[in-house]
């Protein structure tokens, strides 16, 4: 019986280690980015993953980049002393203030491999993703819809993270603007922010 017993706690803490190590994705607190806007307490921080070693970081092998993808990852500490709920709108904006939305995690694990980025040519219109999965793409990894951006409701001094894929590349000058956070016990909403990436380099 206590045999059984010891097997069963063991059998619990290795399908534990495995799930640690399944998900080891954890970014740095969001002030420590160049790409970053502090306000009322709130600090939003954006980064565009588009070096090697980043993506290889949270998506392992995968790099939705080279398919034309551009994963942004956005870090909301909250330091007001009031819990925020959060109903995101993201929208990728560039010099010309041309706005992007983005695209549903579940859309992007339908890209497929003929979606491949060469942003030095003009690039073909892009159809419609199919509202069904057809076939395996390559983006198509439990990573791009398990780290994508979830997050409701931010507690008191902790930060939340998780990333928006644009359907766009990365462009000079381009910043995200990023509203839909209030207070969660009265509803009153906080000023947008417009969090620039001048010093993150494609």
């Amino acid at each position: 019986m206590r045999r059984i017993a010891l097997l069963a706690l063991l059998c619990v803490a290795v399908a534990a280690g495995a799930d640690k190590d399944k998900d080891h994705f954890a970014p740095k607190p969001a002030a420590s980015y160049p790409g970053h806007q502090t306000s009322e307490k709130i600090t939003v921080a954006a980064v565009p993953y588009t070096r090697e070693d980043e993506v290889k970081a949270a998506f392992g092998k995968v790099d939705p980049y080279k398919y034309g993808i551009l994963p942004i990852l956005v870090i909301i500490q909250n330091d007001t002393g009031k819990a925020l709920r959060l109903n995101l709108k993201t929208e990728l904006v560039d010099l010309q203030n041309n706005r992007a939305d983005p695209m549903k995690a579940s859309d992007v694990t339908l890209v497929d491999g003929s979606r491949k980025a060469s942003y030095k040519v003009p690039q073909p219109p892009i159809l419609p993703i199919p509202t069904t999965k057809l076939h395996h793409g390559p983006l198509d990894t439990w990573q791009i819809e398990g780290h994508a951006f979830t997050a409701k409701l931010l507690p008191i001094g902790e930060q939340v993270y998780g990333f928006f894929y644009f359907d766009q590349e990365l462009r000079a000058g381009s910043h995200l603007y990023v509203d839909g956070i209030s207070d969660a016990e009265t509803g009153k909403g906080y000023f947008y922010f417009e969090v620039p990436f001048e010093d993150q380099k494609p």
